[in-house]
């Protein structure tokens, strides 16, 4: 058994099988999931776990290069943005229509979904080189 960061054998795997330029998708509990790509639900209920929770715990152990979030987002809660920017430190943060936000889900590895219930609270992280 693991002694430390994530547990949730889905997610822990799709993070140790990620190559560099791959896509993860930490996402709310509404946004679509295309049926192609892998759907890692932790949902459990209305606010569980939180968007930043999920986040907090994947940059913990996801080498990051490039995030991607709604222009919307950017627009209705200015804050989370804020919130996403600092936990990723100085990854550059890209914001994109939601529509292009949602058609490039389609070409992540997978789909986290939370159980956060605020518009727009999704990012989309490509992942780094470890080397």
């Amino acid at each position: 058994m693991k002694l430390a960061g994530i547990l949730n054998q889905p997610l822990s795997a799709a993070i140790a099988g990620l190559g560099h330029t791959d896509t993860l998708v930490i996402a709310d509990a509404g946004l679509p999931i295309p049926p192609e790509t892998e759907r890692i639900d932790l949902a459990l209920t209305r606010g569980l776990p939180s968007f930043l929770d999920v986040l907090r715990a994947v940059v913990g152990e996801m080498r990051v290069e490039e995030a991607i979030v709604a222009e919307e987002l950017e627009r209705t809660n200015p804050a989370l943005v804020q919130a996403i920017r600092t936990l990723l430190g100085d990854v550059p943060v890209q914001a994109v229509p939601h529509a292009v936000f949602k058609e490039l889900t389609r070409s992540a590895r997978a789909v986290v979904r939370t159980g956060e219930c605020t518009r727009y609270a999704n990012v989309i992280l490509r992942a780094g080189a470890i080397f």
